[in-house]
C-alpha cells in the first residue's frame, strides 16, 4: 500500500484496534493468474505466533479456499471511516486556488500466509469465538449453543475454516494531515456542517491525527 510518511500508522495496538473495530475484511489470495476476493469477518488473535494469527471461515463452496491451499501468500484488507473532502473548505484556495478535491480514508492491510482447518472442536471454537466477539453489543447476546446441535453441526459442515499467520501489518489514516492547519481546521468545519454519520466520524479523525 502506497503510504507517505504523513500518513502511516505503525502502532500496533491502534492496528489491532481497528481490526477489532472493523473485521469485515476482503480476502485477497491468488492463484493461476487469477485474482480472488471474498468479503468475510475474522477474529484477530494477537497472542498466536510471532505476529498473531487471523481466523475466519470460508464456504465450501467458495472456490477460494482451494486457491489459498495452494498459494498461501494473502491478503486481508480492512476499511473504516472515509470521506470525499472538496477543496471548497480549503481557505488556501482563496489565497492562491492551487487545491484539488480528494478523499480521507482509514485502512489496513495484513499480510500472512493462510492455512484450512476442518477439525469439528476447532470450527466450533472458532464460530463460537467470532458470534461473541460481534453479540457483544447487544443486551442477550446470541451464542452458537442457542442452535440445535445437530442444525450447527450440518451447518459447519458446509464451511472450511482458515488461519492466516500474519507477516506484515501496515496502517494508512488519510486524514488531511499534509494540509495545513488553515486548512484542516476548514475541513473539520466543514465535514461537521454536513453533520452525517460519516462525516462526524471523519471531522472527528482529522481532528484526532491533528492534535497526534
Amino acid at each position: 500500500m502506497y503510504t507517505p510518511a504523513h500518513f502511516a500508522e505503525e502502532r500496533i495496538d491502534r492496528l489491532h484496534e481497528f481490526i477489532r473495530a472493523h473485521p469485515l475484511a476482503v480476502l485477497v489470495t491468488s492463484g493461476a493468474g487469477n485474482l480472488e476476493a471474498s468479503h468475510i469477518p475474522v477474529v484477530l488473535h494477537p497472542e498466536i505466533g510471532a505476529q498473531g494469527v487471523l481466523r475466519c471461515h470460508l464456504a465450501r463452496a467458495n472456490p477460494e479456499w482451494r486457491t489459498l491451499e495452494a498459494s498461501p501468500e494473502v491478503l486481508a484488507i480492512f476499511c473504516g471511516a472515509q470521506h470525499y473532502i472538496t477543496p471548497n473548505w480549503y481557505p488556501s484556495k482563496e489565497q492562491h486556488g492551487k487545491v484539488v478535491p480528494t478523499w480521507n480514508y482509514l485502512a489496513v492491510h495484513v499480510y500472512g500466509k493462510a492455512s484450512t482447518f476442518e477439525d469439528p472442536a476447532l470450527l466450533h471454537a472458532h464460530l463460537s469465538t467470532l458470534t461473541e466477539q460481534q453479540e457483544q453489543p447487544y443486551p442477550e447476546p446470541w451464542r452458537v449453543q442457542d442452535a440445535p446441535a445437530d442444525y450447527i453441526s450440518a451447518l459447519s459442515k458446509a464451511i472450511v475454516g482458515v488461519e492466516i499467520a500474519i507477516t506484515g501489518i501496515e496502517g494508512k489514516w488519510k486524514a488531511s494531515q499534509n494540509r495545513p492547519d488553515a486548512d484542516r481546521r476548514g475541513v473539520i468545519d466543514g465535514l461537521s456542517a454536513l453533520d452525517t454519520e460519516a462525516s462526524r466520524a471523519m471531522a472527528r479523525i482529522v481532528r484526532e491525527r491533528s492534535e497526534d
